[in-house]
């Protein structure tokens, strides 16, 4: 089958997938017909393309050497201890704390809060990717402007929040699409967050398949108050 002969559901199932608006038990399982329907994964990485222009450049703002040191030792010593063996009950039971992405901020486009408790400057080492963030504590809305830097092709940026000794929690896949976005936090994620890194990894299309970070951390950044 040809992309051209998929349903027009999967087809609009490709495109949510891409953006992150699915709910991650549906995204899992989308995650896994890709490895065995090449039609279907042509079909994500056209809307990857179609969403891939960003627009705005602005010089990126680096986070401190303790920062970096610090996520990739949580990150990567805390896998090589064989995080990745604990089990889809571990990785579940972190999905369902991630956040919902509000479907309308695709039309008209989220607004920065005026007035943020915390916020992060997300910066890789290299200059190559940074994103700014802000937390509006009244909303719970956590707000994330790109401001450089785009995934390889046939690959995703996906965000983590790694708040004191907890197992780092994905935040979803960033879309392509746009340079600003706003996510709503669960309840459960918002007590923590002063101090909190916020890391983005390279993970596969639609994002990690065990709920942990898979890949190389990207760019990382500590919220602090605003």
């Amino acid at each position: 089958m040809s992309a051209t002969d998929l349903p027009d559901d999967d087809r609009a199932l490709a495109g949510e997938y891409v953006l992150g608006l699915l709910a991650p038990d549906e995204a899992r399982a989308f995650a896994a017909r890709l490895a065995d329907d090449p039609a279907l994964a042509a079909e994500v990485a056209r809307w990857q393309e179609d969403f891939a222009p960003l627009a705005g450049e602005a010089a990126p703002v680096m986070p401190p050497a303790r920062v970096w040191r610090a996520t990739s030792a949580r990150l990567f010593g805390a896998r090589r201890r064989g995080w990745l063996t604990w089990g889809l009950p571990l990785a579940a039971a972190a999905l369902a704390i991630a956040l919902m992405l509000a479907p309308d901020l695709f039309s008209r486009g989220p607004t920065a809060p005026v007035d943020p408790a915390f916020r992060a400057e997300i910066a890789a080492e290299d200059g190559s990717l940074a994103l700014a963030a802000a937390y509006d504590a009244d909303t719970g809305a956590l707000y994330l402007e790109r401001r450089g830097g785009s995934p390889a092709p046939g690959r995703a940026h996906e965000l983590w929040l790694i708040s004191g000794d907890a197992l780092p929690v994905s935040l979803g896949v960033l879309p392509t699409d746009r340079t600003a976005l706003s996510l709503t936090l669960d309840p459960e994620l918002r007590r923590d967050l002063e101090g909190a890194t916020l890391a983005v990894s390279d993970e596969p299309l639609g994002g990690s398949p065990t709920g942990l970070p898979t890949g190389a951390v990207l760019a990382a950044g500590t919220l602090t108050p605003a």
